[in-house]
């Protein structure tokens, strides 16, 4: 295990809060150009992981740093920014959608050669759609860091677990499309979804299984998130209790009923391929 020794100096390096998912709320932090995270017993894992990706050249992730004094993971902190609400319009256009899906194909590739054996890992992806491939399962648009435009890395590996690509594609399609009821969805996109899902198929290069399989494993990747909604609520996480009463219950149950209601029309935007897509 790789240790860092250095101490943050309070006078010239401050801790500053970063924000986004609810898991880590409050906890995580930049220091210079490291974030601390909290140690969880999974974090081995994550380690491995990360660095694989380092050994392989795919720069699209955070590096695996060490262990602060204060007993937290240390991780480089990624340049650029992440899509929080407000979204911005940048983060809505077809272009950043692209970007996502080729930033997944990407990640695919990189760790389609790990080992995830011998690890202890988080959650676990429903047997049916878990073929070894560790699949990030977390792409939510706060987990995504953009440069100019453009989606350049995947932060937070910590669902990351034993899975496949199909499984990543619908955790990343039911967010980044979105695929959801019309009201729930930004007001630029309302009435694009299922183009957009095209598109995105179409950019990641899916083959004929890989859209299939997406389209199985919507409904699954669904009801999988928001089990793990729930068990933060029951545990008595604070932030996903405020957002399960605020809104979460409610439109988990909207997209619960959009997804079952428009499958024939999801299975058959997969089948379509946009100008230029790619036959696979």
């Amino acid at each position: 295990m790789r240790a860092v020794t250095a101490r943050a100096n309070p006078q010239t390096e401050i801790e500053e809060p970063l924000y986004g998912g609810l898991t880590n709320t409050g906890l995580t932090t930049r220091v210079g150009e490291t974030v601390r995270r909290p140690l969880r017993p999974t974090s081995p894992a994550t380690r491995a992981l990360l660095d694989h990706l380092e050994r392989v050249g795919f720069r699209g992730a955070p590096r695996y740093l060490g262990i602060d004094d204060r007993n937290r993971e240390v991780v480089s902190y990624v340049h650029g920014r992440a899509v929080l609400p407000p979204y911005p319009a940048w983060a809505l256009t077809d272009d950043a959608l692209v970007s996502v899906a080729e930033l997944m194909r990407a990640y695919h590739d990189a760790v389609r050669a790990f080992d995830p054996r011998g690890h202890r890992w988080p959650g676990a992806v429903p047997s049916r759609f878990n073929d070894g491939l560790v699949s990030h399962n977390d792409p939510n648009l706060d987990n995504v860091i953009f440069r100019d435009g453009r989606a350049v890395a995947l932060i937070d590996f910590d669902l990351a677990s034993p899975g496949s690509a199909v499984w990543d594609l619908a955790c990343c399609a039911r967010l980044w499309v979105p695929l959801r009821a019309s009201r729930d969805c930004p007001q630029p996109l309302r009435g694009r979804t299922l183009e957009r899902l095209a598109r995105f198929a179409d950019a990641y290069g899916a083959s004929r299984a890989e859209r299939a399989g997406l389209a199985d494993a919507l409904p699954h990747a669904h009801e999988w998130c928001y089990r793990i909604v729930r068990g933060a609520v029951g545990a008595g996480h604070d932030a996903f209790r405020r957002y399960w009463l605020a809104e979460g219950a409610a439109r988990a149950d909207r997209t619960r009923r959009w997804l079952a209601d428009h499958d024939r029309e999801i299975r058959a935007a997969l089948r379509r391929r946009t100008a230029g897509a790619t036959r696979h």
